[in-house]
């Protein structure tokens, strides 16, 4: 099923998008960052725009990827947010980094109720103490929402990262969240699960989160267009053939969540419930702004 999913975060709001820039609430504070798919044009003045944010990123010229934040007085660099759904809360340490990222994708949490949903059914009503704890995989995992989503629920979960300072940043969330025995792991997502494949490993849970571009934790380089393919067939070995679920997201602007589904489904065969489409949050002048693809399913 094609859906256009956007969930309910108390913590964050998306104040106004347009002219290639957003206008962001996330807790106390407003951040104003580039964003490219903000074609149309800002509804609120620019003097409204001054006024409110309390960072603003600037690109550097020399760069299309980085820059530096100018703080209005008495701005944090580092702050906290909550997050929660059901029995879930989370709290998660914010940071402006010099590529523009806060440290959270806001519009994930969809994603993580699902996970969330997915692995307490399988850990059953008790949660982590019912010692039916599933295995779950989240590779590219960053400062680790949906890790927290899975263990949270009672999984057992393996976080992979290729940059030891996120890795470090998502222990740091874990443990604000009041949650322990993650399964931390500083290296390039395709040798580790290459290496999984031959060590005969299972897991009733896949979280696939892969940029566009990066490198591995010891240069390793991944092209999303290159390498999705291999991927996504060792991750098909490594997943149960039964009660399981898989998450994809896509942020690479051109690729679609159709492309996404026809992907997965070449490497996993047909699931017996899929669903697919974008991740959205609107402003509030009710413009919808796209901030990536999905493609999830259960079998």
């Amino acid at each position: 099923m094609q859906e256009q999913l956007t969930p309910d975060f108390g913590d964050y709001e998306l104040i106004d998008t347009g002219d290639f820039e957003k206008l962001e609430r996330f807790g106390r504070y407003v951040t104003r960052r580039p964003e490219p798919q903000a074609i149309w044009r800002r509804t609120l003045a620019e003097e409204e725009w001054r006024c409110t944010a309390h960072a603003a990123f600037l690109r550097d010229a020399r760069s299309d990827e980085r820059g530096e934040w100018r703080l209005a007085p008495k701005t944090p660099d580092r702050w906290t947010v909550e997050y929660a759904y059901r029995e879930m809360r989370l709290r998660m340490r914010l940071g402006l980094t010099s590529f523009k990222h806060v440290g959270i994708f806001p519009e994930q949490a969809a994603n993580w109720n699902f996970i969330y949903d997915e692995c307490r059914a399988m850990a059953g009503s008790s949660g982590i103490a019912s010692g039916n704890a599933p295995k779950v995989l989240n590779l590219f995992a960053y400062t680790g929402g949906a890790t927290l989503a899975a263990r949270a629920a009672g999984a057992e979960v393996t976080h992979v990262d290729s940059v030891k300072q996120v890795v470090t940043w998502a222990r740091e969330n874990m443990e604000l969240s009041g949650l322990e025995g993650v399964r931390w792991i500083v290296e390039d997502a395709l040798k580790f699960v290459q290496r999984e494949v031959r060590r005969g490993s299972r897991y009733r849970g896949i979280i696939l989160d892969p940029p566009a571009y990066g490198r591995g934790a010891n240069g390793e380089k991944w092209v999303l267009e290159d390498n999705i393919c291999e991927m996504l067939e060792c991750c098909a070995q490594l997943l149960e053939p039964e009660g399981a679920f898989l998450v994809l997201n896509l942020y690479s602007m051109g690729l679609s969540s159709t492309l996404a589904r026809t992907a997965v489904r070449q490497a996993f065969g047909v699931p017996r419930t899929e669903q697919w489409g974008e991740l959205c949050f609107s402003d509030r002048a009710g413009k919808v702004l796209p901030l990536g693809t999905y493609y999830r399913f259960t079998r």
